[in-house]
């Protein structure tokens, strides 16, 4: 059975979302900055897909980018650079590397980078926030969902912290792993910028957004000919809009991910006792419906997933851009995760279209697979 349980790293575009662009590369090819019929209504259309997202998020601008690493990167130096190169960018310690190297980047630019620590089940240390917040703070980057552990993070109580002690600074939310499966609402006292990407939704690659809530103001961090109000510059791809779209108006609202996480659980540990799960425990309000972190010791990671590979159940260790390092994840590293366990860490992702049969196939697979190799495991 081909069973895919890494839709955190990428999900299978759905066959109305392929349609859409197909139509708008062979049919609806027309550049939108066009003058004419054909230009203006691709115009109309990409208007369309920015009202589909903005249902969801209250009403923002939407500006289209490459993907979610573009769109946090826009966010973070698009606010900074309407700054003065000085005061504290804050964001927490668990943040996809499109986040963390923005910071960072900060910090040559003159501001104080600090990083917040979270709790032992990935969510943020709100008293530790609390004493890390300053008045001349800038910017606070917290995501919305962490996409190693599924661990969501406290918005409401982040928020009333920012608007308490730095009520000016700038919160941006990472929504990658959160957009259409945990609510979220953009205002000026509440989250003012949100980054989304389309292939995690079962649209194309290659294709995000950035929401941007009114009052908001941000500078282009590139330049050219002034498409999405003068924010990102270059000719839009709009048969990665139209997928974009597609994959935002099908997302299903209803789902069964959370039954089929708390089943895969439950399978693992009545065969594997020795599994620890690396998050918040798994039917918990502050786990999300689709990430489940699992560590298999004494059997390594990549053992593991080569292991399930082998049968075609396919898993992730980590964020898939940077799961090839060979280091222990930064995010279980921030959770005081011991190394011996993180280096056992498994992720699997479901999606709305897994099944019952494929999460009881994953888990018999994990189980033989634990069986067979953990007598050759050096201890």
């Amino acid at each position: 059975m081909f069973c895919y349980l890494d839709n955190s790293a990428t999900t299978q575009p759905r066959r109305d979302v392929i349609a859409a662009m197909e139509h708008a590369m062979a049919d609806a090819f027309f550049n939108p900055a066009a003058l004419y019929a054909p230009g203006l209504n691709a115009d109309r259309e990409m208007d369309k897909a920015r009202d589909a997202i903005a249902n969801h998020l209250g009403p923002c601008q939407v500006t289209f980018t490459s993907g979610g690493t573009e769109a946090n990167n826009l966010a973070i130096l698009g606010h900074l650079r309407t700054c003065r190169g000085q005061g504290r960018v804050i964001h927490s310690a668990i943040e996809h590397p499109a986040v963390l190297e923005a910071c960072r980047h900060a910090g040559t630019l003159g501001y104080e980078v600090v990083q917040m620590p979270v709790l032992t089940d990935g969510t943020t240390d709100l008293a530790a926030m609390e004493r890390l917040l300053t008045a001349d703070t800038r910017l606070v980057a917290v995501m919305q969902v962490n996409n190693e552990t599924g661990a969501i993070q406290p918005l409401d109580e982040i928020i009333a912290l920012r608007n308490r002690i730095c009520p000016d600074a700038l919160l941006h939310v990472d929504g990658v792993q959160g957009f259409l499966r945990v609510p979220a609402r953009l205002s000026a006292d509440g989250i003012n910028t949100y980054a989304l990407s389309a292939h995690k939704l079962h649209g194309p690659k290659g294709i995000g957004a950035l929401a941007i809530a009114a009052g908001t103001r941000l500078l282009p961090i590139s330049f050219g000919g002034g498409q999405e109000k003068g924010l990102r510059h270059g000719t839009p791809n709009t048969p990665g809009i139209a997928g974009l779209q597609q994959a935002v108006e099908g997302y299903p609202v209803k789902h069964a991910m959370r039954e089929r996480k708390l089943r895969l659980l439950q399978r693992l540990q009545d065969g594997i006792p020795e599994i620890s799960v690396n998050g918040p425990p798994a039917d918990n309000l502050a786990a999300c419906d689709h990430i489940l972190n699992v560590s298999f010791p004494p059997v390594r990671s990549e053992t593991m997933l080569h292991a399930l590979e082998e049968r075609q159940v396919y898993v992730g260790l980590g964020s898939a851009c940077s799961s090839r390092k060979n280091t222990v994840s930064h995010v279980l590293k921030a959770m005081n995760v011991p190394t011996q366990i993180a280096s056992c860490a498994i992720r699997f992702s479901l999606s709305p279209d897994t099944t019952q049969g494929e999460v009881d196939y994953a888990a018999k697979c994990c189980i033989d697979s634990y069986q067979q190799h953990k007598r050759f495991t050096r201890r």
